[in-house]
């Protein structure tokens, strides 16, 4: 079981099997900033079907656009940045031409990330 409290300034959460008659008191003294999961209400995001599909559908290539589009830059603007053309850009984003290991590099130095993500 999980319970939280979002009562400003007041927010606080506790885990685990909590005796019913500290739960009677939370309730009373919080009311409706009180929220109560039950174990079987709670899922890792990992584990939905949302989460799932999308990892599922992520490529070099969609990966390299939305950390281009994150830190607002556009093809010519990233192109630049690592000396190759707005096509090539524009190709790797299509998965037309694969993320060569050196650029996975120079893409993780500009995004701040792991290359193995263009990979």
């Amino acid at each position: 079981m999980l319970v939280v409290v979002k009562m400003p300034p007041i927010e606080f959460s506790v885990q685990g099997k909590i005796p019913d008659k500290y739960l009677d008191l939370m309730k009373k003294d919080f009311g409706p900033a009180l929220s109560v999961f039950e174990d079987d209400e709670t899922m890792l995001a990992t584990d939905m079907d949302w989460y799932i599909e999308t990892k599922e559908k992520e490529t070099p290539g969609s990966t390299l656009r939305f950390y281009r589009k994150l830190h607002k830059m556009t093809q010519d603007m990233l192109a630049e940045r690592l000396g190759i053309t707005k096509q090539k850009i524009s190709n790797m984003e299509h998965n037309a031409k694969p993320i060569s290991r050196k650029t996975a590099y120079q893409l993780s130095e500009v995004f701040k990330i792991n290359p193995g993500r263009f990979i």
